[in-house]
């Protein structure tokens, strides 16, 4: 994917963010003044869903997700690609079916409105398939280019590849 549409991304997850702070602060200000925003929960809950799944998008093309790998770095680099890769593909397989099964949500929840807001709920609901297309997207990409450099210089799927002169724990 194209560097701006990686800003792009970026920029809206800072948007959206910045509404939620600003939003949540309004109402607080309001219910002080005795006039609160009856909607404004309901609409920082909505862009919250959506910020949670741009943001594990940013941080998974940056294969910056908590993961345990106390045993698996200790494995050969070319050993540790391919087990990257056959839980990429699980995870591959798992987002595109969550896609597929969220579109259908979405299509279900059209209809039914958000708490007191107005807002329809499909509004909430259609962040599942489109962050998980999203995230379906920035695996496959990171899948690929495991692929093309498994047999000259292995790098995992999920964690970035260890640099030289990274300080190393040592194991009893």
């Amino acid at each position: 994917m194209s560097s701006l549409f990686h800003k792009g991304e970026a920029v809206l997850a800072m948007l959206l963010l910045a509404a939620i702070v600003l939003l949540v602060f309004a109402a607080g200000v309001m219910r002080w003044f005795g006039h609160p925003l009856v909607w404004s929960v309901d609409v920082a809950q909505l862009l919250f869903v959506w910020v949670a799944f741009l943001g594990a998008d940013m941080a998974l093309r940056k294969r910056a997700h908590i993961g345990i790998d106390y045993l698996v770095k200790r494995l050969p680099n070319s050993t540790r690609a391919v087990l990257d890769l056959v839980l990429g593909v699980l995870v591959l397989a798992f987002l595109v079916t969550m896609t597929v099964m969220g579109y259908r949500l979405t299509m279900l929840n059209l209809e039914r409105q958000f708490g007191d807001s107005g807002i329809s709920y499909a509004f909430v609901t259609a962040a599942v398939p489109v962050g998980c297309l999203l995230l379906a997207i920035t695996l496959t990409a990171q899948i690929l280019e495991t692929l093309r450099e498994l047999r000259s210089h292995p790098k995992p799927v999920f964690a970035p590849a260890p640099k030289a002169g990274d300080i190393e724990e040592v194991v009893p």
